[in-house]
């Protein structure tokens, strides 16, 4: 299966970046888009206190899921149920 990494996706690091002070398996949120290869990736700690910004490129990432591929998939298909799920 082939994900897109879109906006508000958890992703993690692919491989080390020491010049910025990230390594590889480091978690975290997509929160912008810069291009079609380059996203805005927000590290934040356990307390939600951010400790880098950077721009990188997809390929440097993956896409994390909380739940099984193919739960994901069919919620998708399913508009109305999206937010009865989200108020769990």
């Amino acid at each position: 299966m082939n994900f897109m990494i879109e906006l508000l996706a958890i992703v993690a690091l692919l491989e080390d970046l020491p010049q910025q002070g990230l390594y590889r398996g480091q978690v975290g949120t997509v929160v912008d888009e810069c291009d079609a290869e380059i996203v805005e990736v927000e590290f934040s700690d356990l307390q939600d206190c951010t400790y880098a910004l950077e721009s990188l490129k997809k390929s440097q990432l993956m896409i994390l899921h909380h739940s099984p591929l193919a739960e994901t998939q069919w919620l998708k298909s399913q508009p109305s149920l999206q937010k009865q799920v989200l108020n769990c």
